[in-house]
């Protein structure tokens, strides 16, 4: 996709005509998407990438932790359809999966869940413990390669990762590669903050995940997962203790410097 322009969302039908359906992304495709869509509404984007065909094949990744009904009902509105892809891991807490089964019935989402392969399990997690002494490890069976199985059907992943749940996603643009991939991944909520999320909850009328009102903002898998003291980052409870922040879905942020003179279609 290194020499597409996308056109402005006024001209939606147009830009269809004009670009691949199944685009694979280069660093200056994510610089024109971030620039092209800089001021505008969340839902205003959502509308404007899908409607278009922008992102080509694409799928929302949700853990149904405590935010993920704000995107879930944003990119739902627009393409009901769109597969929803859900880690279970085994690990989750019950409250989780009723939360998924929950969310699921009220929004009408198409949930695909990725399991992890049992045979590797199997082999490298028998005892179930993995968690306890290498969770870089068991997030890697249990995440990682069941997304990145999954994923090499599509071209565009939608994250409902903010800037403000920890210092390493600071900075959190829009539009960014998905590693060496060739993939997109969009992250419409980006710069949305603990307001924004709460009036979207209220205006909706969105159930919130039962654990956060009991001091989890931030929730993965139960043995990893721990309570947030007033002023920590939202994300300090996942995996106390050890160096680590993300389970390898996802790494730490470097910003964009989206500036429109870095771009060479200006």
């Amino acid at each position: 996709m290194a020499d597409v322009k996308v056109s402005p969302p006024e001209a939606a039908d147009r830009t269809r005509d004009r670009i691949d359906v199944a685009p694979r992304f280069t660093q200056a495709d994510v610089i024109r998407l971030n620039n092209l869509f800089r001021g505008q509404d969340a839902a205003e984007v959502v509308a404007s990438v899908i409607g278009a065909g922008l992102l080509g094949e694409t799928a929302i990744v949700s853990s149904f932790g405590a935010e993920s009904a704000v995107l879930l009902h944003l990119v739902s509105r627009v393409a009901p359809d769109m597969p929803v892809l859900f880690l279970d891991t085994g690990k989750h807490f019950p409250e989780t999966l009723a939360y998924r089964d929950e969310l699921a019935t009220k929004l009408g989402l198409n949930i695909v869940n990725l399991t992890p392969d049992a045979d590797e399990l199997a082999k490298k997690d028998a005892t179930e413990l993995r968690w306890s002494y290498d969770p870089d490890g068991c997030c890697e069976i249990r995440k990682v390669r069941p997304l990145e199985r999954a994923l090499a059907d599509f071209d565009t992943s939608i994250t409902g990762r903010k800037g403000f749940q920890s210092s390493t996603r600071t900075g959190l643009p829009r539009f960014e590669l998905d590693g060496n991939t060739g993939r997109l991944k969009f992250n419409p909520l980006a710069n949305w903050s603990r307001d924004d999320l709460d009036a979207y909850f209220e205006a909706h009328d969105l159930p919130r995940h039962p654990l956060e009102a009991e001091g989890y903002p931030s929730i993965g898998c139960s043995p990893c997962t721990s309570k947030v003291q007033p002023g920590e980052d939202p994300r300090s409870g996942r995996w106390r203790g050890w160096d680590k922040t993300e389970c390898g879905i996802h790494t730490a942020v470097t910003p964009i410097d989206d500036d429109p003179a870095n771009d060479p279609a200006f």
